[in-house]
């Protein structure tokens, strides 16, 4: 490293300095300043005049503080400062522990930072690092005070200033690691650089004395280290960016490198945009010297995407020449104009250099797995479609980028066998939609390709999803075991529809003849598919390394889940997939001493519970009092607990701290024990009004979201960007949320001054703004983000379909024709809907050419979940009932989606349904019940079955939409294959399930598996069901208790509800005021109660009898209510037989 220049008036300068000044810092030079930057100075010190006044120690005395024989306190700052420079060195090496305590502890005077400066200079040292050692073992995790902070640094810097060889990276190491961490933990204590007059020359040479420190930093260290580099380079006092065209020395467009290095990788786009205008970060940004740093770094997304843009957005860049991890942050437009050899590089580079992403939630039309990310795959689409042949070698050179042809393409641009012979490669690409897969195998199967063998199957790869229901039947199940046997093809099932995998499961089981061998065998990529009723493994049970190495659904793992507790001893080696399977039912398994081991392993594997599960857990774990170590234990069960529970674990804060990281979806919005926790949350943290503080925020967490809106308003912008985190908002929250950002009084400023960047930050908020806030914003803004963002943020089509209204037109013109054609480019962007009012749409789709046409049919999927209007959607709508004026056919029915609410019964009645593909399809798009039961009837029409996979398209969501005819056709065999819950159904539909289900389960009548199978249907049992069910230990859950049919909960005894209860029995205390407890207990005998020892009260006392008329319905509604009017009239008849006996 070259020698460093020199600051004004001040010795060389040492980078050591550097980053003991940079690390940490944060605010403004307004806070600095308010921290005490006068306690900083670089003036020289003259110690015959500091010291004149102060009274002189002797060495006796001296020596006897340094040594420990007196207290250090007995000198003051200024004595130890004035001594002799050799008596320092009697020191030990923690005497500065003791030093800094008896400081601390008073006010500091104007002269300390002189004596700071003073005392450390006369330190050796190597002495003084050793000492600085022991402090910093002493004071790691504890804060120091600010003042004293800021005095100590002072004097420190100006030691370091003369140390030697404080620039080679293992001394500056050993300084910060080793000494310094504890006072760099308040970031104001930074500011003393303010007072120091850092030219930008030597300011440069620190962050490349620092830059080659970054790999061995902490994460925490680098983002405090970048944010002190932010703070000296936009320092309002100085106005100092350190770069002027016009200044010799500060004119260098290699300023990144210069001036940020390697720490430019915490740098948001917000922060650069302070760092320069456009123009001059255009320029830094084609620097070849940041170029070539910048491929070398990790940079935030956004601000990836938008140093990629401040490259290609003036003309003339080659495309050929950027960097590849800027390749996947490209944008449509920066490739319109390439050729098709550029094209067709690019696109493979794309393929080679940018990562897959998985699939997200709230993404809309969401892809699949392994998928590009969007702005990759429109990007490669856009360069696909510069190419007009595709031979074997040119779709194998594709690779991954292959994932970006359209579906005409392949229909019409693609030869059979030129897709045979690149089945290889394109049966390796990953993230095929649908339409995609299904048009390359069926051309396939069309032109004469045979899956004869597992071979020819595998081969398919990724396209596997291009398969329907009916061909994976006609194979044979050897053909299958065959195929699963081919790691790489088991690992593609992963992104097959449900429905499909459903049929692969089917097939496979229908040739296995132990549930065992079927966990044994099957991919890990089908576990989750796996009927529960298939994992009631009775006597011949799978290893518990074979139940640990797949994938299940807390449901399925409930299933073997006893079996598994009782089989290994050691809970730490089970997964987190089989553990989230625990139930009170199968509580009785676990010996009692056991469950907080269980627990803890929980924990550990960061296993996530329901509300029932938790609820089970906390009461075994207490048994015997509530543990001294519930930081040990899962947070959420923390929910269910008080800070007074937690009292011997920690404070309240740390309690509340835990809360706020803990699943609060767990509890329900509304629940009194969520309410209960949000008061006690502002008690703990001591909230006098409603002004919620960054600290306190931090410590609530996710509690943030219950919040009223007077605490939103209250606390300005500070919650906003917490907010944005939150799933949903209560009416006087939006409204608070609203205020807040309309002031303008935040961070981000007035929605008038916002970036597409500040949306991004701010996009879970989107929904909750209204029209005055999305009129405010720029609509390049909107626009910018719509294009770069909104598929990657968390809002539905409806929500972002809002923003693209307010990009269109408020008043709209007769339309005179089609302003803009559309096109497979138009078809193809997510944008599109801003290109088109609905008149002016209705009229391009009105002059659609053939082409276009037949790619927004084989693509309508992906259109129609581009967030169009209402409007628009109905010219859509309208367009497609043109084209098919006696009803849609099978292969559009699944692409409908947002056009699916507005049909009517009657059209549906008319669609071709003919297959439970086809149906489940249609069904996800969460319709409303007359459209859903209008597509179960007309599917149940033509003539196909309800069978299982027609049963899991029709799920819990419309079960109670069937009606009697259609219930009573279900074979019970498929109804063992799928899960039903009719809770929300009419008792007619519960007791019609019940009955199935009984004898679809009647053959795995094993507990308590077949508990866990029977459980969603107990609604319907009747009372001697439930008598045999309360001799089997099921733990039954209050919530299902008191959801039974009540003739048959009414006819259980005492005994008989502690049989079906269990463990669960003290939660009936809780209810015994409420219905239908209230009334079970009226006609019971008190004795009986007592004998259940929780206090239930108003039962039939010995000698009485209780009169109760039963005030529901029931199916034997009639015999009780008999049995009411004649216990009603019994008194009267005892009453005219006793009269008769005394006057006879």
């Amino acid at each position: 490293m070259g020698v460093l220049k020199t600051f004004p008036e001040m010795p060389p300068l040492l980078p050591g300095l550097g980053f003991l000044l940079l690390l940490g810092w944060q605010g403004s030079a307004g806070a600095a300043a308010a921290a005490g930057t006068y306690l900083c100075s670089s003036s020289t010190v003259n110690e015959s005049a500091l010291c004149a006044s102060v009274d002189s120690a002797s060495q006796e005395k001296f020596l006897e503080a340094a040594r420990g024989q007196s207290s250090p306190c007995s000198l003051s700052f200024g004595q130890y400062a004035c001594v002799q420079r050799t008596w320092l060195q009697d020191l030990q090496d923690d005497f500065l522990i003791s030093l800094y305590s008896c400081l601390a502890s008073k006010p500091a005077t104007a002269l300390d930072p002189d004596y700071s400066v003073l005392f450390f200079s006369k330190y050796d040292a190597e002495k003084l690092l050793a000492s600085l050692t022991t402090f910093s073992q002493r004071f790691s995790h504890v804060p120091l005070s600010l003042e004293w902070n800021l005095i100590f640094i002072n004097g420190l810097w100006e030691k370091m200033l003369q140390v030697p060889d404080t620039e080679s990276p293992p001394v500056l190491s050993q300084w910060v690691h080793g000494g310094l961490q504890p006072f760099l933990v308040d970031p104001k204590v930074f500011g003393c650089l303010h007072g120091k007059n850092v030219s930008c020359e030597s300011f440069q040479q620190l962050v490349a004395a620092l830059d080659g420190l970054y790999p061995e930093l902490p994460e925490e260290e680098q983002r405090n280290l970048y944010s002190g580099i932010k703070y000296y380079l936009t320092q309002n006092e100085s106005n100092q960016k350190c770069y002027s065209e016009a200044i010799p020395g500060l004119n260098s467009t290699a300023w990144f490198k210069n001036y940020l290095g390697s720490f430019m990788e915490g740098a948001t786009v917000e922060d650069l945009q302070l760092f320069g205008d456009e123009p001059t970060l255009q320029k830094f940004a084609r620097d070849p010297v940041n170029m070539e740093m910048i491929s070398n770094l990790t940079l935030l997304r956004e601000t990836a995407l938008y140093y990629t843009f401040l490259l290609t957005s003036a003309p003339g860049f080659p495309l050929s020449s950027l960097p590849a991890g800027f390749v996947c942050s490209l944008s449509p437009s920066a490739v319109t104009n390439l050729s098709r050899d550029d094209a067709l590089s690019l696109a493979r580079r794309i393929g080679e250099s940018c990562p897959w992403i998985p699939e997200r939630r709230g993404i809309p039309g969401g892809r699949a797995p392994s998928s590009l990310p969007a702005r990759e795959l429109q990007v490669t689409s856009s360069l696909l479609r510069k190419l007009e042949d595709f031979s074997p070698e040119t779709l194998r050179a594709l690779g991954q980028a292959a994932v970006g042809l359209s579906v005409s393409s392949i229909q019409n641009s693609i030869r059979e066998e030129d897709l045979e012979a690149a089945l290889p490669a394109l049966g390796a690409v990953r993230g095929w939609s649908a339409e995609q897969s299904s048009a390359i195998v069926d051309k396939l199967l069309r032109s004469g390709y045979q899956l004869r063998d597992g071979q020819s199957l595998a081969r398919l790869g990724s396209l596997v999803g291009g398969l329907n229901s009916s061909t994976v039947w006609s194979l044979s199940p050897e053909v299958l075991l065959e195929a699963i046997e081919v790691p790489e093809f088991a690992q593609q099932m992963e992104t097959l529809p449900p429905a499909l995998k459903r049929t692969f499961v089917e097939k496979l089981s229908s040739s296995i003849a132990h549930p065992a061998d079927l966990v044994k065998l099957i991919p890990d990529s089908l576990a989750s598919s796996i009927p529960k009723s298939l994992l009631v493994f009775g006597e011949e049970k799978p290893s518990v390394q074979d139940l640990n190495s797949k994938t299940w659904t807390p449901e399925q793992a409930a299933m073997f889940f006893s079996d598994v507790v009782k089989a290994e001893p050691d809970f730490s080696r089970l997964s987190q997939s089989v553990l989230q399977g625990f139930t009170c039912a199968a509580a009785k398994d676990v010996e009692a001493g056991r469950f907080q081991e269980l627990a803890k392993v929980m924990r550990s594997k960061n296993v996530k519970l329901g509300e029932d599960q938790l609820s089970c857990l906390l009461r075994m774990v207490t048994l015997h009092g509530i543990p001294e170590d519930l930081d040990s234990y899962p947070k959420d069960l923390l929910l269910f607990l008080s800070p007074s529970d937690y009292a011997a674990t920690g404070s309240c804060s740390q309690y509340f701290s835990n809360i706020g990281e803990a699943n609060l979806a767990v509890l329900p919005r509304d629940s009194p024990l969520r309410k209960q926790l949000l008061l006690e949350a502002l008690a703990c943290l001591k909230i006098p009004g409603t002004q919620i503080t960054e600290g306190n925020a931090e410590i609530l967490g996710h509690l943030l979201c219950d919040l009223g809106g007077e605490y939103i308003r209250s606390s300005g912008g500070i919650l906003l960007k917490d907010l944005s985190q939150c799933e949903s908002f209560l009416p006087d929250q939006e409204e608070a949320i609203r205020d807040v950002i309309s002031s303008g009084n935040t961070t981000f400023g007035p929605p008038a001054a916002w970036s597409a960047f500040t949306l991004r930050e701010l996009s879970g908020l989107i929904p909750v703004f209204d029209h005055n806030i999305l009129q405010e914003i720029p609509k390049n803004s909107l626009s910018l983000w719509l294009k770069e963002f909104a598929q990657d943020s968390p809002l539905s089509r409806e929500e972002l379909a809002t923003v693209v209204g307010e990009l269109l037109p408020t008043r709209h013109r007769r339309a005179d024709g089609c302003k803009k054609e559309i096109t497979e480019e138009v078809l193809s962007t997510a944008l599109m809907p801003t290109y088109y009012s609905p008149q002016q749409l209705r009229a391009c789709l009105g002059n659609i050419s053939l082409e276009s046409n037949l790619y927004l049919e084989s693509h309508l999927s992906q259109v129609l979940n581009y967030p169009f209007s209402v409007e628009q959607l109905q010219v859509f709508k309208n367009y497609l009932d043109e084209r098919y004026p006696d009803g849609y056919p099978e292969s559009l029915l699944s692409q409908l989606g947002p056009l699916i609410p507005s049909s009517a019964p009657e059209e549906i009645s008319r669609w071709k349904m003919n297959s439970a593909d086809v149906l489940a399809a249609f069904l996800k798009n969460e319709l409303p019940d007359p459209l859903a039961s209008a597509a179960i009837k007309r599917y149940v029409k033509l003539a196909n079955a309800l069978n299982a996979t027609a049963l899991d398209a029709i799920g819990t969501t419309y079960v109670c939409l069937l009606n009697a005819t259609e219930l009573k056709a279900i074979e019970p065999s498929s109804l063992r294959l799928v899960s039903l819950n009719p809770s929300a159904c009419s008792q007619q539909t519960k007791d019609l399930l019940y009955e199935k289900a009984k004898q679809a389960f009647s053959a795995q009548h094993v507990f308590p598996a077949y508990y866990e199978l029977i459980l969603p249907y107990l609604e319907g049992a009747p009372g001697k069901d439930l008598k045999a069910l309360s001799h089997e230990n099921v733990n039954m859950n209050i919530s299902t208790f008191v959801s039974l049919r009540r003739d048959a909960l009414m006819s259980l005894t005492p005994s008989e509800v502690q049989g079906l209860l269990g463990m669960n029995l003290q939660d009936l205390a809780k209810w015994q005021y409420r219905s239908p407890v209230r009334e079970w207990i009226q006609v019971q005998k008190q004795s009986q109660l007592d004998q259940l020892h929780i206090g239930l009260t108003g039962g039939t006392q010995e000698g009485y009898i209780n009169l109760v008329t039963p005030k529901f319905p029931a199916s034997s509604s009639a015999p009780l209510g008999a049995m009411a009017t004649a216990l009603h009239l019994l008194p009267a008849l005892l009453l005219t037989f006793l009269m008769v006996s005394i006057l006879s």
